[in-house]
């Protein structure tokens, strides 16, 4: 029999490509689906999260101005980290989420699949939703999608893993940068995840990583005058509607939770096609128009 102490693993936020503490000093105990003690996870507090803006505010030009085909790369590189660490996040998601072995593992690789699908869209939802415009005049009409900026992401309460990749990889894969509230009862993945994106080639602050009490990190976050948009998925009814009020303050974009399907079960809007909804519910069009001269008999004078 081994005389090994075990070596328990510390948890830390992921914040501006660093891993501080939470600056309360506070913690809470995370338990899986049967109640036994995994870890302890930082409790963040206000100041956290307004650390994690300023980091990702700070990112946001450096992110928003790199071509998509490399955006599209560092997504990609993501998946193959994820791939080399597929054991360790499937114990954790069947640990989170009271699966088997087997389940979790499906979960884990729907996961990377997902990182692999936006990577491959960074460089054709432009395509998608701009281009030029019918005009009637001598001039050009084109409209090109923009990132609207640091982007507030309430993670699924009940899907720590799959339903976090689901949310978080379409906001930074047109540009924006994210700060993340994980799942307040399973943040151990979302946790781990901030270790692969540390080596991932993403730039800090482009992603930033919360853990605690939905509630207390997601108002200042709704309210803070440097967020562009808020994500309210992991909120409840009630929560969404007071987020959605500060919000309002300076006129954020705001995606509302989407009813479950209570048959199908939480998971279901998870494991479905994910579509382009999620890309373009934070982009900005921006519409140039640029005149071509004057139009005589003989055709368009440039």
């Amino acid at each position: 029999m081994s005389d090994r102490l075990t070596v328990l693993k510390t948890y830390k936020l992921y914040v501006g490509g660093k891993f501080p503490r939470s600056e309360s000093g506070r913690v809470y105990e995370v338990t899986d689906a049967k109640g036994k003690w995994l870890a302890n996870a930082p409790l963040s507090s206000r100041k956290d999260a307004r650390d994690a803006v300023v980091a990702a505010r700070k990112a946001f030009g450096g992110w928003s101005g790199a071509t998509a085909y490399n955006r599209g790369q560092i997504l990609y590189r993501i998946a193959e980290m994820l791939e080399g660490r597929r054991d360790q996040f499937a114990r954790e998601v069947a640990d989170a989420e009271g699966l088997s072995k087997s389940k979790a593992a499906a979960v884990v690789d729907a996961a990377i699949d997902r990182w692999v699908w936006y990577a491959g869209w960074t460089d054709k939802i432009g395509q998608v939703v701009g281009g030029a415009n019918p005009v009637a005049g001598p001039y050009f009409n084109l409209s090109a999608p923009e990132p609207t900026g640091v982007v507030a992401v309430l993670a699924p309460q009940e899907s720590s893993f799959l339903g976090l990749v689901s949310v978080l990889a379409p906001v930074i894969a047109t540009g924006n940068t994210a700060v993340v509230i994980a799942s307040e009862k399973a943040p151990l993945p979302a946790l781990s995840l901030g270790e692969v994106l540390a080596t991932s080639d993403v730039p800090g602050g482009v992603v930033n990583i919360l853990t605690g009490k939905t509630a207390e990190i997601a108002a200042p976050l709704a309210a803070h005058q440097d967020v562009n948009a808020i994500d309210l998925t992991g909120a409840d009814a009630d929560l969404a509607r007071d987020l959605e009020i500060a919000a309002a303050d300076n006129l954020k974009r705001v995606l509302r939770p989407q009813p479950v399907d209570a048959e199908a079960g939480p998971a279901a809007e998870w494991t479905a096609d994910p579509g382009t909804r999620r890309l373009t519910a934070f982009l900005e069009t921006k519409t140039v128009w640029h005149p071509t001269g004057s139009l005589g008999a003989s055709g368009s004078a440039y």
